[in-house]
């Protein structure tokens, strides 16, 4: 089996504005979507069950049976119990909150091998905002950096990402460019507007959704790519856009 599609979401998870891309996700692919909440544990029980509820809610409309799997800690994550219940999904989605506590809580655990050996086995794998974070090569707290180990589950290990990016400069001003001097060198820094998701992988990428993505390099120069452009990351960069 081939490993199947992964989406990188900047915002919007379980919102009607994704349901074509969550709709295409589920493709060919078994009607069963695998809900963990794990980065929002930080935020208490009522948000995790927000998470719970919109995303079980969501996936019901679309005809899919979902799967809520309440994974908040370490010790959540290493039992075999819910490890067991991913298999068989079609799609695994991690959503948003802490970037920083959902990669080293899910790290080297029995949950994370099971939603990894889903995904190698063909189901889809997408994250949203923080979510999509922990699936690249760097994930923090992007209000209190250093929180964590900093360092993503690498599932898109060439990539670093920038969620609602449209809005960093609002509510994060000089994040963007602490972002890119501290991320490796050899990452490609992306930026995902909110209401807009990455899809394919690992280097072959299409953008879908409302808004852009946006391709960073650290002489502060960007390209962006719109709905329907295809991204290669092992091109060149395009550097379209001034800084």
């Amino acid at each position: 089996m081939m490993p199947g599609p992964l989406a990188l979401v900047g915002s919007g998870e379980f919102l009607d504005v994704m349901r074509p891309v969550d709709a295409g996700l589920l493709t060919g692919r078994a009607p069963i979507a695998v809900i963990l909440p794990t980065a929002a544990a930080e935020d208490g029980p009522a948000r995790v069950d927000y998470w719970l509820e919109l995303g079980s809610q969501h996936f019901r409309d679309l005809g899919v049976t979902p799967v809520p799997l309440r994974v908040l800690d370490r010790v959540d994550a290493e039992r075999s119990d819910l490890a067991e219940q991913i298999a068989g999904a079609g799609l695994v989605y991690l959503s948003g909150g802490s970037p920083g506590y959902l990669a080293d809580t899910l790290r080297d655990t029995a949950v994370w091998r099971a939603v990894l050996a889903a995904w190698k086995g063909g189901a889809a794998l997408a994250g949203c905002s923080a979510g999509a974070c922990a699936l690249s090569a760097v994930a923090d707290d992007f209000r209190h950096r250093g929180r964590f180990s900093g360092v993503g589950l690498g599932v898109v290990p060439d990539v670093a990402v920038l969620p609602h990016f449209d809005r960093f400069g609002q509510f994060a001003p000089g994040l963007t460019e602490d972002f890119l001097e501290s991320s490796p060198p050899d990452v490609v820094v992306l930026g995902i507007d909110e209401d807009t998701a990455l899809l394919g992988g690992p280097s072959r990428w299409i953008v879908a959704g409302h808004q852009a993505v946006w391709r960073l390099e650290r002489d502060g120069s960007r390209a962006r790519f719109g709905p329907g452009d295809e991204i290669d990351l092992a091109a060149p960069p395009v550097r379209a856009v001034a800084g």
